[in-house]
């Protein structure tokens, strides 16, 4: 967890020393900011009731169902988000110079993702295979996750590909 922590600390600070005005192709990021500071309000919000949450997700064309835990009698609410497996690409031939800026445009992605609300959680595995990392996307359509995962540079460069799934996860439940 010590590990996972630092990584994310590391992210959020590569990601603060970027030069703000370098340009990239974010019109899908763009067109929907409006929409995540509002859902971010309605998901802040405790004193919602379950379907109060339901009503603005689907309002929002999220995907919801829920079920009544037995044990606790509690209403719980899914919700489907997208789950992204970044995997080796293609080409893997850059330089180190080249593969380090594209690393560092890769985390600063991944930082403005999360920093916008398009994805709650981001992490490489540590085994070094061919599925390289995730990014849970928590965004309404697998086309949206799909345009914000192909939008990264490492992926744009061919040096990562991106396979998407859809994921049902309770709302509001934290990684123990």
């Amino acid at each position: 967890m010590k590990n996972f922590l630092i990584f994310c600390l590391s992210i959020l600070t590569m990601a603060s020393c970027k030069n703000s005005e370098k340009k990239t192709d974010n019109s899908v990021i763009e067109e929907t900011i409006n929409d995540t500071i509002e859902l971010e309000a309605v998901e802040k919000s405790a004193k919602k009731s379950v379907k109060e949450i339901k009503k603005a997700l689907e309002a929002k064309g999220f995907k919801t169902f829920e079920y009544v835990d037995e044990k606790t009698k509690d209403t719980i609410l899914m919700q489907q988000y997208f789950m992204a497996f970044l995997k080796n690409g293609s080409i893997r031939t850059q330089n180190e110079e080249e593969a380090k800026l594209l690393q560092e445009e890769h985390l600063a992605h991944l930082s403005k993702m999360y920093e916008l609300g398009y994805a709650d959680i981001s992490g490489p595995f540590g085994d070094n295979g061919d599925i390289r990392g995730i990014t849970i996307y928590n965004v309404p359509t697998l086309k949206m996750a799909d345009s914000l995962a192909n939008a990264d540079p490492m992926v744009k460069a061919g040096r990562l590909v991106i396979e998407v799934h859809p994921w049902w996860a309770a709302k509001g439940f934290a990684l123990r």
